[in-house]
């Protein structure tokens, strides 16, 4: 498959994306003039805001997978199966516990600072324990976010804050509005950064002696790697919520495809990750209508078959 046909794809799943809602959004509407303003309304401060908010999202997210699996040198390996994403959401709940009324600006950068404490001890984490297993690293990051998402809830449930808690937890760009979307130009922004260092990335996922003997700054890397990852996480969970296993699941089919040459398949992983998240969007608010499902509800149930499935391939190459 060329890339311009993948852009065309996501570029035509944008476009169903803009007139798919219970609002009526029909050409019809968008030219007759009685109805012509109240559809031009909806498709500016909603349709495009939601439809630009899922393409961010899903290249964002995406590409901060693949760099959690070079810096892991594991292919089961991203934010939602490191602790990332539920250190993300303790920080986003310890801000709203202290400064409830502080900007979202702050609370992004409160969370990306557990986002990155989080993975930095799930890194420390893997150092202590024996992997006689790829499986043993996305089991123990499933474990610490299971620790950290159960005390997050318990003050959760003190605080009398679950119904935030969930918000952040499951992905939904049903409230993504013009003036409420925009931090995701930020995710972009970073995973523009990913796609200027991805050589050095790639390199750092060799391991620590064959990178260094080539004269690069390891520790360097890597912290830029798990800033740019804890980042994009706070943005999209203080955003849209959770979006989980987007970022395993992308890197990996496109892995298959073109290799592990990053600078290489970034493009294609940003393409493919918007264009899932397009889908599984798209999917959520057809399944019920005019009732909408969740993405991340979709994503989970899509995510976690295709994450199984990878695992029994996994262990099968393994055996």
């Amino acid at each position: 498959m060329k890339f311009p046909l993948a852009v065309s794809a996501v570029i035509i799943l944008a476009s169903i994306s803009l007139l798919v809602g219970a609002g009526d959004l029909s050409l019809t509407a968008l030219l007759w003039p009685q109805e012509g303003q109240h559809a031009t309304q909806i498709l500016l401060i909603s349709r495009i805001p939601r439809t630009l908010a899922l393409i961010l999202a899903g290249a964002a997210m995406a590409v901060a997978g693949t760099i959690m699996q070079a810096l892991t040198q594991n292919r089961f390996v991203e934010p939602s199966t490191a602790g990332t994403v539920e250190s993300a959401s303790l920080g986003l709940l310890t801000v709203t516990l202290f400064v409830p009324d502080s900007p979202v600006i702050v609370k992004m950068l409160v969370a990306a600072g557990f986002a990155l404490a989080g993975t930095a001890l799930f890194l420390r984490i893997l150092k202590l324990v024996p992997l006689r297993s790829v499986l043993t690293v996305p089991l123990v990051g499933i474990m610490l976010g299971g620790i950290v998402g159960a005390i997050t809830t318990f003050f959760a449930y003190r605080f009398d804050l679950l119904q935030s808690l969930n918000a952040w937890t499951t992905g939904d760009f049903s409230g993504v509005l013009r003036g409420r979307y925009e931090l995701l130009w930020i995710g972009l922004a970073l995973t523009l950064l990913a796609y200027f260092v991805a050589d050095r990335l790639t390199l750092a996922g060799m391991g620590r002696d064959f990178s260094t003997n080539l004269g690069l700054r390891y520790r360097s890397i890597v912290s830029l790697g798990l800033i740019i990852v804890s980042m994009v996480t706070a943005i999209i969970v203080v955003t849209v919520g959770m979006l989980p296993f987007l970022g395993l699941i992308v890197p990996n089919v496109v892995s298959l495809m073109m290799g592990d040459n990053m600078r290489r398949s970034l493009p294609w992983i940003a393409v493919l990750g918007a264009g899932l998240v397009l889908v599984c969007d798209i999917l959520g608010r057809v399944v019920y209508y005019p009732y909408e499902v969740p993405i991340g509800t979709i994503m989970g149930i899509i995510g976690s078959a295709l994450f199984l499935f990878l695992l029994l391939r996994g262990r099968q190459r393994l055996a």
